[in-house]
């Protein structure tokens, strides 16, 4: 009997309407119909369970399941969906997919207290099938994130059917840690990436050397932990990972490894490390390595100690076992210590390790993980003849994509405007920068090392907004319902440990004092006067935030303060860093052991003043860039202007090396042809000197660049007076050669001679740090006296915005010209420059262009004008700058640019020439002491030697 007769039959015996029926079981007196009729076939698992409780039957009944003609029910895709996430859970505890599913429904029954009906059936069913289908289907690669070098067939395109450790870490990810399931479907994408490119450990001997490039902060830790997963189920057998140079990172490390990965198949790995203080490699009691049928796994410290013992133990192990064993070695940081630092024949002790252990394994996989590759990219890739070849990523360099939600520099600094007039929003970056006065920094840190240990810090009035702005966000997230997660404020101003005591000691004093204070009106008044400006400069809207009042986070205040603990994190400290014992509320203060991969939980505010000159120390620095989930809007950095321009700075230059890897992938470019340009900033260097040796030569080629004068000194009348004569004089000379056009966005000369161009660029006066040198002059006259003659003719533009004022006095022959408007970014810089962030629209770019086209990226309209000019004509673009130039609208983002007179900005637009030609000698600095801090006192004393 079907469903329709049988419900119709137990209706009729009931003696009720339709309407009765429906009424008794809360459906409408249609679908019942409907569902007598045949004309709805699915009626859904609650109301047929409704329905036998009605009607006083079992849904067995009500279904007539031992009818012969009984009909399988489509699956309910919501029930599906619940079903998945179910067998993901069970997944996550380490069971393959048929246990799993198994273990769901035995579960579900068992809350039931029946077996499934038809429609769970299918549902269950369904939702095993829809994850076994995920876990076969093969992920296509397309190898868009990496630079390879060609060599061996296509190995590995995802995780096999029977995979055991990348399905359990996925559905941890997913379940357990609630990440988002494009983040995940991020993680699987890449890591299956970097496990294509690695040797096939199928292979009886093998060496493979890579390097993944991440961002500082940005979760490079999960990737490297898919990457192990995917490897041991693809065959690798034993893995070693190199956690950086302190026993908080290797701790760190370890016990993310353990909790993400170890524990979902505990009995599958065998671990030589464990996460306790104690717990860095030792030699095991037997002495050497064993081939088990568990993967093996050592987090060990990069310090001469554990890495001699690891060393020991792969000596003894026996040949046949080593032959055995394809091993990864993961390499994190890999820019800190790894590096050889001591040149072809005095090669540092970590570096000669590394490479001694790499040299005594058969089959070995090297892969360096860091987010800053100024170090690594420096290496020399030949091999030293008769010596252990370095630790070049000769094999692959894989640039991990953005991820979704990241904060990172972008999201700090901003990006170059589409259009530099109409800065939007989203390009100007977020306002959380506040400044530290110049003055204040002497009552923070030690003006030298000399006097550190007689200096005692002092609370200043940038510390003091600071903590107090941090015990208001904190009490913001305690009404967003955050009490149960970390929260941390950061203070990081010296290298010098008894600093940092000290400090830690004004902190607490401050704690003490403002608690009383909270009982004074007066201070209520302050701290809603904060709390009001600085939410007003971060709409927290489009981050779907809504910013309480200061009345609804008061009562809150005393909870936070009664909350906080002030921890100092250095290599001195008796008390250090620990968020594994449920939720905290720290105040940290540290140097450079919290300057490398160990992660603050929940940072919200951070003063940071400590000075570096290098780009990848100071980067690293950058702990506050990461994840804010549910408090985006509430993060504020203090420091001081110079840092903010350095910040700023080597966020345009890490663009600029990505960017550098995007053009070589395009041009299907292998590691061995990759000469990445290192823009130098003046008063910095790329990294130590030390790690420079391999940087004699150092590519200075302007191929294909687009520069533009944004720091001007507005206040020396006598310069901006120079400058404006020297474009005066090159479009009078430009004007005896060639007519001057109309063209969109102002006027343009074509074919004007080479000498011309060069007259005005020796002649003006750029900011060093705007790369407008005497290296830019040298590369476009080696570029002009190559054998097919390019560069000997320019385009010269003027860029005139319509119905804006003419300029007070004439550029030339033009006569006044239309200013356009620039306000200067809000920060003080030392040298009383003005910083306007961004000269050139990228339009711009297409002044002598005849295309139209959208102006998308910067290298895409510069392959347009390409297109169209060719490669042997560059553009000089002219912009006179009204010297008032207010901000378009009221922000604290930018100021009027104030300037003593009209200010002449330079553009300048040079083809893509190909293999880039021009070299230099790099000007290495001699090593500056106050750089460094001693880490070696976070080690047992017998470690001491790095």
């Amino acid at each position: 009997m079907a469903f329709a007769d049988r419900l119709r039959d137990l209706r009729r015996a009931r003696g009720e309407s339709l309407q009765q029926t429906a009424d008794a079981v809360g459906a409408s007196k249609a679908h019942i119909s409907d569902l007598e009729r045949g004309a709805a076939r699915n009626p859904g698992l609650e109301l047929v369970r409704a329905l036998a409780a009605h009607f006083e039957v079992t849904v067995s009944n009500i279904l007539d399941e031992a009818s012969a003609t009984r009909v399988v029910p489509a699956a309910d895709s919501s029930q599906v969906t619940a079903w998945i996430r179910m067998i993901r859970k069970e997944q996550a505890a380490g069971h393959d997919l048929e246990t799993a599913a198994a273990e769901a429904r035995a579960s579900f029954e068992n809350m039931l207290g029946a077996s499934l009906d038809a429609q769970q059936e299918a549902n269950w069913a369904a939702a095993r099938e829809q994850i076994k289908e995920a876990l076969a289907r093969p992920v296509e690669f397309l190898g868009t994130l990496s630079l390879r070098k060609p060599r061996r067939p296509q190995w590995y395109s995802g995780g096999a059917p029977g995979a055991l450790h990348w399905p359990a870490l996925e559905a941890y990810l997913l379940t357990r840690k609630g990440w988002k399931a494009e983040a995940v479907a991020s993680i699987d994408r890449s890591s299956t990436e970097v496990v294509s490119l690695l040797e096939n450990p199928a292979q009886s001997t093998f060496r493979g050397r890579g390097l993944v490039v991440g961002y500082v902060q940005s979760g490079k830790t999960a990737n490297m932990t898919a990457t192990i997963a995917k490897a041991v189920d693809a065959g690798y057998r034993f893995i070693i990972v190199l956690a950086g140079l302190t026993n908080a990172l290797r701790r760190q490390t370890q016990r993310r490894l353990e909790d993400d990965l170890l524990k979902r198949h505990r009995h599958s790995w065998l671990l030589h490390t464990t996460d306790d203080t104690t717990g860095d490699f030792r030699t095991p009691a037997n002495r050497w390595f064993v081939v088990t049928e568990q993967a093996q796994v050592a987090v060990v410290k990069k310090n001469v100690t554990p890495l001699r013992q690891l060393i020991k133990t792969i000596e003894k192990t026996i040949p046949a076992h080593r032959e055995r064993l394809p091993v990864l070695i993961i390499d994190d940081e890999c820019d800190q210590a790894s590096v050889n630092a001591g040149g072809q024949f005095n090669i540092t002790q970590i570096n000669q390790l590394i490479r001694t252990l790499l040299a005594l394994l058969p089959r070995a996989q090297y892969v360096g993980y860091t987010a800053t590759p100024f170090a690594n990219v420096l290496i020399n890739p030949e091999k030293p003849a008769g010596g252990l070849d370095d630790l070049y990523p000769e094999d692959f360099i894989t640039a991990l994509p953005l991820p979704d939600d990241y904060f990172g520099p972008e999201s700090l600094f901003g990006r170059d405007p589409i259009d530099a007039d109409q800065e939007q929003p989203d390009e100007r970056g977020l306002d959380m920068i506040r400044t530290v006065r110049t003055k204040e920094v002497t009552f923070l840190r030690p003006a030298s090392a000399r006097g550190r240990h007689a200096f005692e810090p002092q609370m200043t009035p940038s510390l003091r907004r600071a903590l107090r702005y941090f015990v208001l966000s904190t009490a913001c997230r305690y009404l967003r319902g955050q009490r149960d997660q970390h929260c941390s404020m950061l203070v990081h101003t010296t290298v010098y440990t008894s600093t940092h005591h000290r400090l830690a000691d004004v902190i607490r004093t401050w704690i003490g004092e403002f608690k009383a204070e909270l009982a004074s009106p007066q201070i209520h008044d302050r701290l809603e006067r904060l709390w009001l400006a600085e939410t007003a400069r971060v709409d927290p809207e489009p981050f779907g935030r809504v910013t309480p009042s200061y009345a609804e986070i008061r009562p809150l205040l005393g909870d936070v303060l009664a909350d906080l603990e002030v921890v100092v994190e250095n290599s001195a400290s008796d008390t250090r860093l620990d968020f594994t014992s449920g939720p905290r509320k720290f105040i940290v203060v540290g140097g450079s052991v919290l300057a490398r991969g160990l992660t603050i939980e929940g940072l919200t505010v951070s003063l940071f003043v400590r000075s570096s000159s290098q780009y990848d120390t100071l980067l690293q620095m950058g702990r506050w860039f990461g994840y804010r989930p549910g408090y985006e809007d509430l993060p504020r950095i203090w420091m001081t202007p110079d840092l903010e321009e350095a910040f700023r700075d080597l966020a345009t230059v890490e663009a600029e090396i990505r960017a550098d890897m995007a053009v070589y992938r395009e041009q299907d470019l292998t590691p061995a042809d990759f000469a990445v340009r290192i823009r130098q900033i003046p008063g910095m260097t790329i990294t130590s000197a030390a790690k420079m040796i391999a940087a004699e030569a150092c590519d200075i080629s302007f191929s294909g660049e687009h520069l533009q004068t944004i720091r001007f000194q507005h206040r020396n009348a006598a310069l901006l007076r120079d400058n404006w004569a020297a474009g005066a004089r090159m479009i009078d000379r430009a004007l005896r050669s060639a007519p001057v056009e109309a063209v969109t966005g102002g006027r343009l000369i074509r074919g004007v001679p080479l000498d011309v161009a060069l007259e005005f660029l020796r002649a003006y006066q750029a900011s060093a740090k705007d790369s407008f040198s005497a290296a830019l002059l040298s590369y476009i006259e080696s570029e002009a006296a190559r054998a097919d003659a390019p560069f000997q003719t320019w385009n010269i533009g003027v860029v005139e915005p319509r119905n804006a004022l003419p300029s007070g006095q004439p550029l030339g022959g033009l006569g006044p010209v239309s200013l356009v408007r620039r306000a200067r970014l809000n920060i003080e810089r030392a040298d009383g420059a003005a910083d306007i962030k961004a000269l050139m629209s990228r339009r711009d770019v297409l002044m002598d262009v005849t295309t139209a086209t959208p102006a998308t990226d910067w290298n895409s309209v510069k392959r347009v004008r390409q297109r169209e000019i060719g490669d042997r004509t560059p553009l000089l673009l002219l912009y006179a700058i009204d010297r008032l130039s207010e901000p378009a609208k009221d922000t604290h983002y930018r100021t009027a640019l104030d300037a003593v007179a009209d200010v002449l900005g330079v553009g300048l637009i040079l083809p893509e020439r190909g293999q880039r030609r021009s070299y230099v000698r790099v000007r290495l600095p001699q090593e500056d002491a106050d750089e460094t801090e001693d880490v070696a006192a976070d080690m047992p004393e017998a470690e001491g030697e790095v």
